[in-house]
């Protein structure tokens, strides 16, 4: 972090996928282009962040942006690393950042709230229905809860989408281990997972110092056999990108040919049209058709002609939606 001006990091990070290794041995392209996921590391919050205080409004307005959280929350104890409470507990941590995000969801359903009483007071159906989700939020927020943890139904979370509440987003925890803990974890990290249940969220385990010696690996056979040695079969980042990923209802679909072998990111559901979009909009606007070949059928036949005569090889139109793994050629008139 650039603590000067308190400008947030940005990572962009490659998604991890052994299927574009599978691809790229039948296809033998020019090259391999695998996905990625933006990372933005934000400075921390200190009390008072919501009034301004230390990088508060800075803070705020970068997390704001961001599609979901991913709050690191120390777990370790180590006499050298100071903590600035000068103790470890990565619950009040926690609680620390939610209060702060909490006050600022607050002032957005209150601002909203004075806007919407108004209209509801003519009687209008709709400004009553909204009123009445925020006021639910309102008391939820104000018991020191986050809005996440709020059960609600599809349609009236729909109603304080556009509030973009820092509380609503969804969330990753990470509990920093020590090396040895990586797998099975601690006391600090036992006791915050239990907190965080009625969030419904996931918490992986990492040890930071551990990631900073994976990462000085070049050779993929040295790095496995240290993994080994702690008995990880991937890095701790591996699996909190995937466990991002998956946060975010993303999936890839891949285009394959000699040219190139390349993973594209598009949220599950998406149709055809939207999937080719995320190459250029002109797929999209132009769109004809796809033809889709399942990754396991690529790995039996071996490429795109033998599955094209095992029949293997669907044709398909503008409402076909795109599965996890699909390998698509779109075709299309602009």
């Amino acid at each position: 972090i650039n603590a000067e001006y308190g400008e947030p990091n940005v990572g962009v990070i490659t998604v991890p996928d052994e299927r574009l290794g599978i691809l790229s041995e039948l296809v033998h392209p020019k090259k391999v282009v695998p996905t990625v996921i933006e990372f933005v590391d934000i400075a921390g919050l200190v009390k008072g962040a919501s009034k301004g205080e230390g990088l508060g409004n800075q803070f705020l307005a970068n997390i704001r942006e961001v599609d979901a959280i991913i709050h690191v929350v120390r777990c370790f104890e180590n006499d050298n690393i100071i903590h600035v409470e000068g103790r470890v507990d990565p619950i009040d941590d926690k609680d620390v950042i939610d209060t702060e995000l909490q006050f600022k969801d607050l002032e957005s359903i209150e601002k909203r709230i004075q806007r919407v009483e108004k209209i509801a007071k003519t009687g209008d159906a709709k400004a009553r229905k909204e009123l009445d989700v925020l006021q639910q939020f309102k008391k939820h927020i104000e018991s020191g809860a986050n809005a996440r943890a709020l059960e609600m139904d599809k349609e009236d979370r729909l109603i304080i989408k556009e509030l973009q509440l820092l509380t609503d987003k969804p969330i990753i925890y990470v509990a920093n281990v020590e090396e040895e803990n990586v797998q099975s974890g601690n006391a600090h990290s036992a006791k915050f997972e239990e907190s965080v249940k009625v969030e419904n969220a996931q918490v992986v385990k990492v040890s930071a110092a551990l990631e900073a010696q994976i990462a000085e690996f070049e050779d993929a056979d040295d790095k496995a056999m240290f993994l080994e040695e702690y008995g990880l079969t991937e890095s701790g980042l591996n699996r909190l990108i995937k466990a991002a990923y998956s946060l975010l209802d993303l999936i890839t679909y891949f285009t394959a040919g000699v040219q190139e072998v390349r993973a594209w990111t598009i949220k599950r559901g998406w149709k055809a049209p939207q999937a080719a979009g995320v190459i250029h909009t002109d797929f999209e606007r132009g769109f004809i058709k796809a033809e889709v070949i399942k990754l396991e059928d690529f790995k039996k036949f071996g490429s795109e002609q033998a599955c094209k005569e095992a029949g293997k090889l669907s044709i398909e139109g503008k409402e076909y939606i795109v599965h996890d793994g699909d390998v698509m050629h779109f075709r299309f008139n602009v």
